[in-house]
């Protein structure tokens, strides 16, 4: 265990040393410093904000994966600038998904797993995916943003909704989803595939997103008539 202050400044620390060594392949220009640190800050005020008073090891593996994030967030704004950074951001774009596999893993193995790990976990999927959406839209249509954004317009919801916040049974599925999303920017990020194949995998993609988040509403909803049902039932007549 670790304590989450140590553990911030050490990250923030690792993360301007990742993008001073980046600076020396490709460099970067102000606006990819600002991107990447601004998601760094981001990502450490909201763990600080949020984390118990220590970090387990399975917490640190998830902040390197968000770290990485930001990374990728640097990247992509540099080649919003017309830089090619291709190859770089898809090594640590996949770097990070890689990882997605650890967290878990390190979690049971040490019997480490907590609430606000899983949280952390999903939050940094969430980030990966929405810089990483990002490139994929200016290449593939505006629509491949809702992929990056729909975490997002779930928790926006949430705060018009609050029954949307409640919380969810633990479901597998979603984590093969999350992976599919990643494995499916990256692979359309690096241009390997044509554009008619890259389009259908984001499109396949799209939609199992769509489905994971619409089940989660569905039983969210039918627990919310639930609970309002049996607090009707328990409720006592007025005597007269």
């Amino acid at each position: 265990m670790v304590q989450v202050a140590r553990a911030l400044a050490a990250a923030l620390g690792a993360l301007v040393a990742l993008l001073a060594a980046l600076s020396l392949v490709v460099p970067l220009d102000t606006v990819a410093w600002v991107a990447g640190l601004a998601g760094g800050l981001l990502v450490t005020a909201s763990v600080a904000h949020a984390a118990p008073g220590v970090l387990g090891p399975a917490d640190l593996v998830t902040l390197t994966r968000a770290l990485l994030a930001c990374v990728v967030a640097a990247l992509v704004a540099q080649g919003v600038l017309g830089d090619q950074v291709t190859p770089l951001l898809v090594t640590v774009a996949a770097t990070a998904l890689a990882l997605d596999a650890v967290d878990g893993r390190v979690a049971r193995a040490t019997g480490t797993q907590t609430g606000f790990g899983a949280r952390f976990d999903g939050e940094a999927d969430a980030f990966l995916l929405l810089v990483l959406s990002v490139p994929v839209a200016q290449e593939h249509g505006a629509w491949v943003l809702l992929v990056g954004l729909a975490r997002y317009a779930f928790w926006g919801a949430g705060v018009v909704a609050p029954w949307l916040r409640a919380p969810l049974p633990r479901r597998d599925w979603r984590k093969v989803v999350t992976a599919v999303q990643g494995i499916a920017l990256v692979v359309a990020a690096s241009g390997v595939l044509p554009t008619v194949p890259t389009d259908a995998a984001l499109l396949v993609a799209l939609g199992l997103l769509a489905e994971s988040f619409g089940r989660d509403v569905v039983w969210l909803a039918r627990h919310r008539a639930g609970a309002h049902a049996g607090a009707l039932g328990g409720r006592r007549l007025p005597v007269p």
